[in-house]
């Protein structure tokens, strides 16, 4: 799995230009989580280089960068989850999962838009 780090609250803009195009996967990750290490290995277990070719996927260490997850809790008018998948488009947050509810069939139906 392709992931993009996301490591600066300026990529958030970045995020909202680019799922103009094509819907944009956020992976907010705990390290010292074992349900988020857990859905993170679920996601990378089924990811395919069909779905690095087609979809953007960008990973926050959350613990790291906790005042990227406030603002993307803030900018995307969801509550804060660990660990959490959320889908972009058109700058929203059309899609939020989190703990056990993460799986790669749910993730990639709603970024393919079925």
């Amino acid at each position: 799995m392709n992931w993009l780090p996301l490591t600066n609250l300026a990529q958030l803009d970045t995020i909202d230009a680019a799922s103009a195009e094509r819907p944009v996967l956020l992976f907010k990750h705990s390290t010292r989580c074992s349900i988020s290490s857990a859905a993170l290995h679920r996601l990378e277990s089924a990811w395919t280089s069909g779905d690095d070719a087609m979809h953007t996927a960008y990973y926050l260490d959350l613990l790291r960068h906790r005042d990227i997850s406030n603002a993307i809790a803030d900018r995307y008018d969801v509550e804060h989850a660990s660990p959490q998948v959320l889908v972009i488009r058109n700058g929203k947050c059309v899609h939020t999962t989190s703990h056990l509810g993460i799986s790669y069939r749910d993730v990639r139906s709603v970024l393919s838009g079925s």
